[in-house]
């Protein structure tokens, strides 16, 4: 395995680690909102090191060059692939884009260290590729959501009860698949990456996190898709093609029916949060498909869906920082006090169904030709999914937006902060829609070299079933 010239897995780690000991420690909210930005910001730069160091070795896989993790467990922890290299950047992106859209009226009501603390999770989650790791961090990832809703003195059942379920499934389903036992652990584990995803019907927790928790920590908790990462790295390489087939199903049944209750909901989070379900569904479909065209569709709606929606939360987000929770049972009229968060809204809801022009377009033309080539009515389905979800996007700017004059007894308009992180989502969503092809021939050699590892490993023994097996260095 090629290894990185610099340790760059590890310190996009450590940086938030060290970052939450300090920030936990500062009492000006103020100071701490900078000193999180700043620390976010090393983060990414961290991120995108290893990402253009990787793609300078031309391999598919690579690894720290003084892995002190290695040294320590005698095993390649964390590991850089064609599958997660966007991945990291994409997540350290998100988490320095909230905290930058965070309003100083907002800062005492967001928990800066738990979410540096659940950003060390996530990179170190998306860097692991042992089975293990995976299962204790997908575990850990939990705790700083449980303690942010259990310190705003709101009731934790739903969320405690659903992960738990999620947690034992998990541990359970890798034990077995160890012991050689795969179609039942295979079972488990697959049970496991459903419910941390929120198909139907174990959804319920998502909805229950975005109503008591910040709504900028409940975005980044989903907004990456670990459950999808999971998916791939524990179910992918041992499931049988009428598995992974069922899981597709499964997953657009619950895309057309999310993207129908975000057409009815009154509240802008659970409005949200159902438009995310449908599209994060349609995002397990591609993975599943277990074809190349289809996958590639999948790891590029990924992509696409965790941009855009991002985007399209974070604006969310903002408005509801100025005018409290949105209410979508009413029209409020704000475009002319807000027109550039109006047109955000409408961009970034419109790149997650795939818009022309914009970076989903060919992920989404590809997941339906994929969905098509293994099953006609899934494709049909995955077109009606994605037009339930353009709907409700175009009825909830109307009654955000339209509809009446707002009379404001303050300024609404957007901030410098705000303005800066708008600007740098519509470049990256508008750029990857005009320039694709080098995002498209990643996600395709990423789709390839994926399959041929999981035919490898089901022609494995079971034993080794855990992980992907580690190839020879091979070029693009």
């Amino acid at each position: 395995m090629n290894e990185l010239h610099l340790p760059w897995l590890e310190l996009s780690v450590l940086v938030p680690v060290v970052g939450a000991i300090i920030v936990g420690r500062v009492r000006q909210v103020n100071f701490a909102r900078l000193l999180t930005i700043a620390i976010c910001l090393i983060t990414l730069i961290s991120t995108i090191g290893e990402w253009i160091d990787f793609a300078n070795l031309n391999s598919f896989e690579a690894h720290d060059q003084w892995d002190l993790l290695e040294w320590l467990f005698d095993h390649e922890v964390f590991v850089i692939d064609e599958l997660n290299a966007p991945l990291l950047p994409l997540a350290a992106l998100l988490c320095l884009l909230t905290v930058l859209s965070t309003l100083r009226t907002k800062q005492t009501r967001f928990a800066f260290h738990w979410m540096l603390v659940s950003e060390a999770i996530l990179l170190s989650t998306l860097s692991c590729r042992f089975a293990w790791g995976i299962v204790l961090l997908s575990t850990a990832a939990i705790l700083p959501m449980w303690f942010e809703i259990h310190e705003r003195g709101r009731s934790t059942q739903v969320f405690s009860f659903h992960m738990g379920l999620f947690v034992a499934a998990l541990f359970v389903g890798q034990c077995l698949v160890d012991l050689g036992w795969v179609f039942f652990g295979g079972a488990l584990l697959t049970f496991a990456g459903l419910l941390r995803t929120g198909i139907v019907p174990l959804h319920c927790w998502m909805t229950d996190l975005f109503e008591k928790c910040s709504f900028g920590n409940a975005l980044l908790f989903v907004a990456p898709m670990p459950g999808a990462y999971l998916v791939m790295r524990l179910v992918l390489p041992i499931a049988p093609d009428w598995a992974l087939r069922s899981i597709a199903v499964i997953s657009l049944i619950t895309a057309v029916y999310a993207g129908g209750m975000a057409l009815v909901q009154t509240e802008g989070r659970r409005f949200f949060c159902y438009l995310f379900l449908s599209h994060s569904s349609l995002v397990l479909v591609g993975l599943e498909l277990a074809t190349p065209i289809g996958l590639t569709g999948g790891l590029c709606v990924w992509l696409s869906v965790g941009l855009a929606l991002s985007g399209f939360g974070i604006t969310l987000r903002c408005v509801e920082g100025r005018t409290g929770r949105v209410d979508l049972g009413k029209y409020h009229g704000l475009y002319d006090n807000m027109p550039t968060l109006a047109a955000f809204f409408l961009l970034t809801g419109l790149a997650s169904i795939g818009f022309p022009g914009t970076v989903g377009f060919i992920g989404t033309e590809l997941l339906i030709e994929g969905a098509v080539g293994v099953y006609p009515l899934v494709g049909m389905a995955v077109v009606v999914a994605a037009a339930l979800n353009g709907i409700a996007i175009l009825q909830a700017y109307f009654k955000i937006f339209t509809g009446v004059r707002h009379e404001a007894t303050f300024c609404l308009r957007s901030r410098l902060p705000e303005k800066i992180a708008v600007l740098l989502l519509t470049t990256l969503i508008i750029g990857g829609g005009l320039f694709p092809e080098w995002g498209i021939l990643s996600r395709y050699h990423a789709a390839n070299e994926l399959l041929r590892h999981r035919g490898s490993s089901l022609t494995a023994s079971p034993t080794h079933h855990t992980s992907f097996p580690n190839q020879p260095k091979h070029g693009n």
